[in-house]
Parts: C-alpha cells; sequence; structure tokens
C-alpha cells in the first residue's frame, strides 16, 4: 500500500496548535517503519497555485502564501492529497501522512488547524484533468468538515461529491451508519476519506478502537470495489493522543489495502 509523506512534514514550527504538535506524525511513521513489507513510502511535490486556486480565493492563497513557513508545509500537504489521489486513481489504494490538515478549510477563511484544504484540491485537480465525474468521502473525523461541504457540495461545474461525516452513540451503532451510508450510493468514480482519528477511545471523542478502523478501512475497500473499481485514497485529518496514532492508522490502512 502506497503511503505519501515528506520529511518536511515533521516540522512543528510552522503553528502552535495540538495539530502541529512535535511527535505527532513521528507515531504513525514510526509505526509504519516496523512494517516495510507492508508499505511504498512515496514523496510528493508541492501542489501548484493553480492547483490551490481551484479550491481557494485569490485573497486566501494570498494570505496563507504571506507567512513562508506556513505556505510551505501547507502546500506540501496539498500535494501530498493530490499524489495520494493519483495513485488511487491508477488503482494503487493510498494514505497520505500529511499536516496541516484541510477540511475545515473553506474556499476564503480556514479554522480548526486548517489552512488549504487538502480533500479538495486533490479532487479538483482530478475533475479537472477529466479523471473523474464524481467522488464520495468519508470524514470519519470528530469534527464536523465545514470546509470539504462549504467547498464540494452543490457545486455548478457539474462535479458531484457526496459526503459523509458519521456519528454514533456507541462503536457498533458508528459504524453501522457508516455501511448504511454506503450501501445507498450510485454513480461514484473514487472515494476519499478524511481521515481523523480524533475520535479515538483515548482521544477527543473517547468511542473508536483499532479494532473500529480496521472495519471503517475495509468498508471503504468493499463499496469503492463494488462502485469505482477499488479507486481510494485517504489523508490524514485529525487525531492528537499520540501513543493510539501509529495503530489506529495502521489498523485503517490494513482493513483498506488490497
Amino acid at each position: 500500500m502506497k503511503i505519501i509523506f515528506h520529511q518536511s512534514y515533521y516540522n512543528s514550527k510552522y503553528a502552535n496548535d495540538p495539530a502541529a504538535a512535535p511527535g505527532r506524525l513521528e507515531s504513525i511513521m514510526d509505526y509504519i517503519s516496523t512494517k516495510p513489507d507492508s508499505y511504498d513510502i512515496m514523496t510528493p511535490d508541492p501542489a501548484t497555485k493553480e492547483d490551490i486556486l481551484r479550491a481557494h480565493t485569490q485573497t486566501h492563497y494570498d494570505e496563507i502564501k504571506g507567512s513562508p513557513r506556513l505556505y510551505e508545509i501547507a502546500s506540501l500537504a496539498a500535494g501530498g492529497a493530490i499524489l495520494s489521489a493519483q495513485e488511487a486513481y491508477k488503482g494503487n489504494p493510498s494514505f497520505a501522512v500529511i499536516r496541516p490538515p484541510g477540511h475545515h478549510a473553506s474556499a476564503d477563511a480556514c479554522w480548526g488547524f486548517c489552512f488549504f484544504n487538502n480533500m479538495s484540491v486533490s479532487l479538483l485537480k482530478l475533475f479537472s484533468e477529466k479523471k473523474i465525474n464524481s467522488a464520495f468521502i468519508l470524514d470519519f473525523d470528530l469534527h464536523y468538515g465545514d470546509g470539504n461541504v462549504n467547498i464540494l457540495a452543490c457545486r455548478k461545474d457539474g462535479f458531484q461529491v457526496d459526503i459523509h461525516n458519521p456519528k454514533g452513540n456507541n462503536p457498533s451503532d458508528y459504524i453501522d451508519k457508516v455501511e448504511g451510508y454506503m450501501k445507498k450510493l450510485q454513480n461514484i468514480d473514487i472515494f476519499g476519506a478524511s481521515a481523523g482519528f480524533d475520535e479515538g477511545i483515548n482521544d477527543w471523542g473517547g468511542l473508536l478502537n483499532a479494532e473500529n478502523y480496521y472495519t471503517l478501512g475495509e468498508l471503504m475497500k468493499q463499496y469503492s470495489r463494488k462502485l469505482c473499481q477499488g479507486r481510494r485514497f485517504a489523508i490524514f485529518e485529525g487525531g492528537y493522543y499520540h501513543p493510539d496514532l501509529g495503530k489506529h492508522v495502521d489498523a485503517f490502512c490494513n482493513g483498506f489495502r488490497d
């Protein structure tokens, strides 16, 4: 399985927030490094201005670019999302271990530790290249991905995006709602996951364990195979309890991989 990662993502000096905290990505990559036969690591290039402006206004782009350190890592995160989506389109399941996260970034504003909307940049890149006309996003971050919805829902250019932000009273209910939603999907060209792990049992949400994340990955695999020849990718969003991040990402990937 493809893992999209760049050493520059380890930079924790671009912001002072939980997503930028030292050790957060190390907890994932250290775990992944123990399984070299399971993962193939690919290094992305930054997203171009043209890529970013498909999702964001010139004003927002200029504001982020006004901070060189922030722009460097935010454009690289968007580039990681693009590479992940491109690999998925070629039939290679992929997970982008990137930061900053992106699902709270709208066209002209951002919050929640996000700056550019990585998911939107990646999907709009494929759409601009006439590779896809539709997509499904499972946003299983603890927090509602308002940026994904604001940019990708109800578009006027013909790109159809279905977004599900699941909630549940317990793990079984949560998983049942995800599968129930997927069963109703039709005419999808690619699956993407805004993969936040802050719903984890020891994290802010206090709900899901490694087995549950495995099941989410497996459902993505099952229904992407049914609907779009298995084209699927995931982008790292939230997740702040460092001791669990590695095993939860690995569990998701174990279900997600071919």
